[in-house]
């Protein structure tokens, strides 16, 4: 057994919120069995836009932005579902405090705190680096539901974590502004489309055979168990009278 697990994610995906939580909970017995796991900070704008159809030729008539890779949101039926199944899954990750933004569109190009979680990743320990990814998923996905594309806001926000000095969170801040920390989110980016990204969480996921594979959204990781060859409890249905679950 073993392995590699390269995560995806953007403070502004839900789903990626919930993969994040996952992974940090059993990164412990993860890494007992010798799978190394690494979050990279992407932007998922960046991958919705240059994830979408290139090549239009074909079609023949009608709005082409139908066919574009756009955030479900955008589907009425899609939006719809999505209050349901949020409801289902917060309860499930143990999140039930989470509560969508109202103005998720503008709060969503979260360039700013991505280039700041790519120094941190860089310069801190993966201890700090974790605690921080924590601390902003809670900030943007909790009520108040603070805007972290606000520079005024992102600076209160990381002053808040205990762990940074009013020294560290100036480097930081400054830190976002390099070519350096510009180039490796956009290098970050670039690398997960370059693995076939559309959306966030994306995992890409290598056995110990050397075998990679990807995977797409927080309730994959049976599958992922069973491309690692972990042991792991599948979904199971229970006879009549039997209480358990898996």
């Amino acid at each position: 057994m073993g392995g590699r697990i390269d995560c995806y994610i953007d403070i502004a995906s839900f789903y990626s919120y919930l993969g994040f939580v996952y992974l940090v909970e059993n990164l412990r017995t993860l890494e007992s069995h010798g799978v190394q796991v690494e979050f990279h900070p992407i932007l998922l704008g960046g991958i919705m836009a240059k994830s979408g159809m290139e090549d239009t030729s074909s079609l023949l008539s009608g709005d082409l932005c139908k066919y574009c890779n756009n955030p479900p949101w955008f589907n009425k039926a899609k939006a719809n579902y999505g209050t349901i199944e949020g409801r289902r899954v917060t309860a499930y990750f143990g999140k039930s405090e989470i509560q969508f933004p109202e103005d998720l569109m503008p709060m969503s190009h979260t360039i700013l705190p991505l280039r700041a979680l790519h120094y941190i990743k860089a310069n801190y320990p993966r201890e700090i680096y974790h605690a921080v990814w924590a601390h902003l998923f809670q900030r943007f996905w909790t009520p108040p539901n603070l805007n972290l594309t606000k520079v005024d806001v992102f600076t209160d926000v990381l002053a808040e974590f205990k762990e940074f000095t009013p020294e560290d969170c100036e480097k930081i801040l400054t830190a976002t502004k390099s070519q350096e920390v510009k180039d490796a989110l956009t290098k970050a980016t670039q690398s997960a489309i370059d693995k076939g990204a559309f959306g966030a969480p994306w995992l890409w996921v290598r056995n110990d055979k050397g075998e990679a594979e990807p995977f797409f959204g927080s309730d994959r990781f049976h599958f992922i168990f069973k491309h690692l060859g972990l042991p792991h409890q599948d979904i199971a249905l229970l006879p009549p009278g039997a209480t358990s679950k898996l």
